[in-house]
């Protein structure tokens, strides 16, 4: 009896064993008939490398998108390598070899990927470190499992709703042309079809939403910011321009100016009591019609507060929304105790990404019109009584600065310079420069033609060029290495950059590597909600502006022990 229950035990083990093996078999088959092997295995590959570090520390539910997207890269590139073998005729593997294979692969893949899970955390808190914010107890796998997964059924469903339609296209046309005309037909008939909806339906609707949104934002009047009873303050009851056609980011620009107590606290000794109140100019989008309209509505209002008496001018390209950084000018303005003027118009309610995607030429124009009207005035001013006269511009802004002029324009009665900080990878200026620059210079920290007319700058300075001669007509580039704005590229896709090549910036980390395709993603991803404090990534902070200032400008009157203290000042604005 014993004997009997223990081979009764015994075959009701194997039978379960082979139940729970068949069971396993079945899934197999399954997943194979729904997903392809070659394609889930460098999917799952390009899954893993997506853990990796980039420029910027990035929250879980971005880190799950990228890894989604990464997969779904890898998944797509591993079926095309397979068609495209299948389709001239290459030796396959027998099924029993390719069967081992397979199994070789997916344990080698699964190790890599826990390797690289078991990093990640330790990856974000590098990037963190380097940039001194606090380290992340661990990241949530499980929300990033969850949302990389949705996205990659997501996004195969529409690739497989998109081989149908092709399909059927095909198969309807094959009745009037020959069957590979009909192919290449329904393809284009696809694709025009998927994109129409998305261009013309998706994307017009998610812009006018974002337009309405911003446009309300646009029209806050915060209560902390009330009209300024000064009469040569722009939004007075004496102003040109009413409070309200300021917009949000107009009042706040204008009501941030400091005031020339403030300005006397940190002012040169000698100078204390020639300080004055910075005079600011703004134009917001309501202001008038067209951008011509706008440029001379400023000029009349520059000219109604006395800009051109001041002596430093500046003109501001702002971001999309309209947005001055107040450390980019605030800065300047304690240089030369308040003895400036600066004018900004505003092009778009859009934030930069957006305003790119649908008003770029409408940026362009108004930083066009905004200069030669502006540019225009001052030039005919006596040479030694009109004011030094600057351009500035962040980001999407100072991309749209330097297409503001011509060099031809300008060449008989230059102005004097241009700072531009985290110049967008489109800046045509920027990129030239930084593909001819010096021998030996990093691409993150160039140096051209020895310093003569363009430098650059980051957190640790690199305007001041010992033994080189900056001429009278002076552009400055203040750039982070980690800025992902300034240094993403579509060639990212498939090439390594140069400013991954050599050294690193002090603010990369050394753990960053260069992946085709996934290193795209991620640096997109770092462009749209990569997070960084003040002077790293795109934040850029007052007291590195200061710095630029000092070195473009040179201000009179200032020892190292004040620039020091001012400096500290700004260390601690945010």
């Amino acid at each position: 009896m014993l004997n009997r229950s223990i081979n009764h035990s015994a075959r009701g083990s194997v039978v379960h064993s082979r139940r729970v093996s068949l069971a396993w078999r079945l899934l197999l088959r399954r997943v194979s008939r729904h997903f392809h092997s070659i394609g889930l295995l460098l999917g799952t590959l390009f899954f893993a490398v997506s853990l990796t570090p980039s420029l910027l520390p990035r929250p879980d539910y971005v880190q799950g998108l990228i890894s989604g997207l990464s997969l779904s890269a890898g998944y797509g590139a591993g079926v095309l390598l397979y068609l495209v073998w299948d389709y001239f005729g290459l030796p396959v593997a027998q099924h029993r070899v390719r069967r081992l294979i397979q199994l070789v692969v997916t344990v080698l893949f699964v190790f890599v990927v826990i390797v690289f899970l078991w990093q990640a955390s330790g990856w974000q808190n590098n990037v963190r470190d380097l940039m001194g914010m606090e380290a992340i107890t661990g990241i949530q796998m499980s929300m990033i499992a969850v949302i990389a997964v949705t996205l990659f059924l997501t996004l195969l469903w529409l690739f497989r709703l998109f081989y149908r339609t092709f399909l059927f296209l095909s198969k309807k046309m094959q009745h009037f042309v020959p069957t590979r005309v009909s192919h290449l037909a329904g393809l284009l008939s696809a694709l025009i079809l998927f994109w129409s909806i998305i261009d013309g339906v998706l994307f017009s609707l998610a812009l006018q939403a974002a337009d309405r949104s911003y446009q309300r934002i646009d029209a806050l009047i915060e209560p902390e910011f009330e009209p300024p009873l000064e009469t040569n303050k722009t939004g007075s009851a004496t102003s040109l321009i009413s409070w309200e056609q300021l917009g949000r980011q107009g009042r706040r620009f204008v009501s941030l100016a400091p005031t020339r107590q403030q300005i006397a606290e940190y002012a040169p000794l000698q100078s204390i009591a020639q300080t004055m109140d910075p005079l600011r100019v703004y134009v917001g989008l309501n202001s008038a019609e067209t951008a011509q309209e706008r440029a001379d509505l400023a000029l009349a209002e520059l000219l109604r507060v006395g800009a051109f008496s001041r002596a430093v001018l500046v003109l501001i390209t702002p971001t999309g929304t309209g947005w001055v950084d107040p450390g980019s000018i605030g800065p300047l303005e304690y240089l030369y105790g308040g003895n400036t003027a600066s004018v900004a118009a505003q092009y778009s309610y859009l934030s930069s990404p957006l305003a790119i995607l649908s008003e770029a030429d409408y940026g362009v124009e108004t930083a066009r019109a905004m200069f030669q009207t502006i540019y225009g005035y001052w030039s005919e001013l006596p040479a030694d009584d009109r004011p030094d006269f600057y351009l500035l511009g962040l980001s999407l802004g100072a991309l749209n600065s330097d297409l503001s002029f011509d060099f031809y324009d300008i060449i008989e009665d230059p102005f004097h310079g241009a700072l531009w900080s985290g110049p967008p990878f489109r800046s045509e200026t920027w990129r030239s420069v930084t593909l001819l620059r010096d021998p030996g210079s990093p691409a993150w920290l160039p140096k051209f033609r020895h310093g003569a007319v363009v430098r650059f700058a980051n957190q640790s300075g690199g305007l001041d060029l010992p033994g080189s001669d900056w001429g009278a007509f002076r552009i400055a580039f203040l750039q982070y290495a980690s800025d992902p704005i300034t240094f993403f590229a579509p060639q990212v896709l498939y090439r390594e950059p140069d400013w991954m090549q050599g050294a690193r910036g002090p603010d990369v980390t050394p753990d960053l590597r260069w992946f085709p395709v996934v290193t795209m993603l991620q640096l997109a991803a770092d462009m749209a909600s990569g997070v960084s404090p003040r002077g790293y990534g795109h934040a850029y902070a007052a007291e590195h502006y200061l710095d630029s200032w000092v070195a473009l400008t040179e201000p009179v009157g200032w020892t190292s022990e004040e620039l020091g203290r001012l400096r500290a000042f700004f260390s601690v604005q945010r």
